[in-house]
């Protein structure tokens, strides 16, 4: 009796589990598709408003400038009301460039949430200062053995080594900015460009024969440079990472500038810092091509005959080219956001004269 007691309650238990589910799928499946209804609703809502402020962003040319710059500043601050916000979550998102399909896949890497997006792009910004450090550190070490153990002639073994992390280095760069774009980030697209020719350049670097003795001084010497060249670049990563980051804040407490915006590029910081900045990144440029020149020189002088000197020495001057064109393209844009700046401020203080 007792079994038979103890089955009875069991398949009572059993039975009411199972109307329990039913009950809570449904529930579930309800509140799925109320959700999914209120979802459309706003997607439709923000897509349409998105739309709006583009079009009216569009029409800007043909008014008078004098009424420009307000209309301009408030349609700014709309865009980054919908674009930095959850909002965005309910804009058709972004397709995969050729580069993360070509690592990952057809796989989606959009997040969903504001705050994941933002943890994607702290880690980002991390990574950036952690690779500066090591940018300065590596080379140094380099090129100090190269005096204190290894009589002035770098082997090749270090020398790909280093090539190696160059190359893992720009692939990670460009696959993280690669996701931070599609996930609503402003990077500029020379940037991306700049980490593909960087990669190409590393990747052929491995395949180069490094010769030592005799007369390694000048069979290395871009080599040397190279190195010389890299610890400037780190030097410069400290400098954009510090002072970038500070007028990036200032943008994004003025509206101007999304929460998910990245400093990659020679966005400027305030204007004691320029001072310092510009003139060590025009350096920097110009001895990166000095490095490119010098390495086609070599080639064509027979020092150096292998196909990836001529590549790689093409390769440097068009990235120092290239650096140089949107340092001065991004100089010239802080200077006419000063210039509207200074206009608003001129348009605010004439109601207080009157």
């Amino acid at each position: 009796m007792s079994r038979d007691g103890d089955a009875r309650g069991l398949e009572a238990e059993a039975a009411a589990a199972a109307e329990a589910a039913r009950e809570l799928r449904e529930a579930a499946a309800a509140l799925v598709a109320t959700r999914a209804a209120e979802e459309d609703a706003l997607r439709r809502r923000a897509v349409a408003l998105d739309a709006d402020v583009r079009r009216l962003q569009g029409s800007l040319p043909a008014l008078d400038p004098s009424t420009v710059d307000k209309i301009e500043e408030e349609l700014e601050r709309a865009r980054v009301a919908i674009t930095d916000s959850d909002v965005a979550s309910f804009l058709p998102s972004k397709r995969n460039g050729k580069f993360l399909k070509m690592f990952l896949g057809p796989v989606n890497v959009c997040v969903a949430r504001k705050e994941d997006k933002l943890k994607i792009k702290d880690e980002y910004n991390n990574y950036r200062d952690r690779t500066a450090y090591k940018f300065l550190l590596f080379p140094s070490i380099l090129l100090l053995l190269r005096w204190w153990i290894w009589d002035g002639c770098l082997p090749a073994w270090a020398v790909q080594m280093y090539q190696a992390w160059l190359l893992y280095l720009y692939t990670s760069f460009a696959l993280r900015e690669n996701v931070l774009i599609a996930n609503g980030s402003d990077i500029r697209p020379w940037w991306i460009y700049h980490h593909y020719l960087a990669m190409v350049m590393a990747l052929i670097s491995l395949t180069w024969e490094i010769k030592g003795q005799p007369d390694c001084s000048n069979k290395q010497r871009g080599v040397q440079l190279f190195l010389r060249w890299a610890i400037m670049q780190g030097i410069a990563m400290h400098l954009q990472n510090r002072y970038q980051r500070q007028r990036l804040r200032t943008r994004i407490a003025l509206g101007k500038a999304k929460r998910m915006d990245v400093v990659a590029g020679e966005t400027a910081g305030v204007e004691g810092q320029l001072l310092l900045l510009y003139p060590v990144l025009f350096i920097l440029q110009g001895f990166e091509a000095y490095v490119g020149v010098l390495l086609l020189q070599t080639a064509l002088h027979g020092l150096a005959s292998e196909w990836q000197v001529v590549v790689c020495g093409i390769l440097l001057v068009v990235m120092a080219v290239g650096n140089f064109v949107n340092t001065v393209e991004t100089l010239i844009l802080k200077l006419r956001f000063k210039a509207k700046m200074k206009r608003a401020k001129n348009r605010q203080d004439r109601p207080h004269q009157n």
